[in-house]
């Protein structure tokens, strides 16, 4: 547990104290426009890296576990969008919280995190890379899709014609740039796996803090009560756990191996911080973003806890068992 939470944590450090500083010294002026500039380039390159790095050997091996990944899309962009609809609609949840829990409920599956458990619970981690980069990739496109079904996006009833310009601009296109330049660039890529974990975390913390501080400068935490955090961390687990339960009955009902079923108890049961913030920064109004990403946060570090402490179970178990993996989860 303390290995994997070692990994976690400077970013996790480094996420809290971008919203402090955020909330201290928030971008004003010609200084905010520099800063959100600089968050879009860095966005751009994110998903440009992202694209090169995604092997199409990956996709075709990926595709013949087809059931298996239709069961992870089914969690991440059905059951999840569903139980965000019954959450927002809660009676005594502010509307901007309420927008904020949807939301989540839309985005694509993690990468990295999903990967990680999966190896620890000793389970399928060749299906879990799969499973998690056609989560990614659909994401692009059906969560912008979703957003504009069952969400009011700029006072409209749907997305905007200058939303999706700017998921095509400044997601898609470098993403498909990145994957079609993989044969020449593929390999400097994958030898340098610091340079896109220092892309990615860092544009994740430059949007955060231009997002976070345009809401402050907003007023935001006059209107975030401690009474209100308490209510989003208690609506986040209920949403993690209804899932993990969800997923674990589903695998028995189809039968999964135990190393198929913990990919999709793992998979279906995340929330992609890296995707939904620079797709909310395209998506929302930008005193919004900081509101809206405030239960993607809270999401994501209660999803770690809880899955590094399930994924140590699971792994422990087979260990125990002499199993890799178990038999049963």
């Amino acid at each position: 547990m303390q290995r994997l939470f070692s990994v976690f944590e400077p970013f996790v450090l480094s996420l809290l104290g971008t919203v402090l500083l955020a909330t201290v010294l928030p971008a004003r002026g010609g200084f905010a426009t520099f800063a959100s500039y600089l968050a879009d380039a860095g966005i751009v390159l994110l998903f440009f890296l992202h694209g090169a790095k995604l092997s199409r050997d990956a996709i075709w091996v990926g595709l013949r576990n087809w059931p298996l990944h239709l069961a992870v899309l089914a969690s991440t962009f059905l059951l999840f969008p569903v139980l965000g609809l019954g959450l927002s609609h809660l009676p005594g949840v502010d509307s901007s919280f309420a927008a904020g829990l949807l939301f989540l409920t839309l985005l694509p599956s993690t990468v990295q995190s999903s990967i990680a458990f999966t190896a620890i619970a000793r389970g399928n981690v060749a299906a879990a890379i799969c499973s998690a980069s056609f989560s990614n990739l659909l994401g692009i496109v059906l969560t912008p899709a979703l957003v504009a079904l069952l969400m009011r996006v700029n006072g409209g009833a749907g997305v905007s014609l200058a939303s999706i310009e700017g998921i095509l601009i400044q997601l898609l296109a470098p993403f498909v740039a990145g994957h079609l330049l993989r044969p020449w660039i593929g390999g400097f890529v994958g030898r340098h796996k610091s340079l896109l974990t220092i892309v990615d975390r860092g544009s994740i913390l430059l949007v955060v803090y231009t997002a976070f501080g345009a809401a402050v400068v907003e007023g935001l935490w006059t209107r975030v009560s401690p009474g209100d955090l308490g209510q989003l961390i208690l609506l986040c687990m209920l949403l993690l756990g209804i899932v993990l339960a969800a997923t674990y009955a589903i695998a028995r009902t189809m039968r999964l191996s135990p190393e198929d079923a913990i990919v999709l108890q793992f998979c279906g049961s995340k929330k992609s911080l890296a995707s939904g913030v620079p797709m909310a920064g395209v998506l929302f109004p930008a005193a919004q973003v900081g509101v809206i990403l405030l239960p993607v946060m809270l999401f994501h570090q209660i999803q770690l806890i809880a899955c590094a402490m399930l994924a140590r179970h699971y792994g422990d178990r087979a260990a125990r068992e002499g199993e890799e993996p178990s038999r049963t989860l």
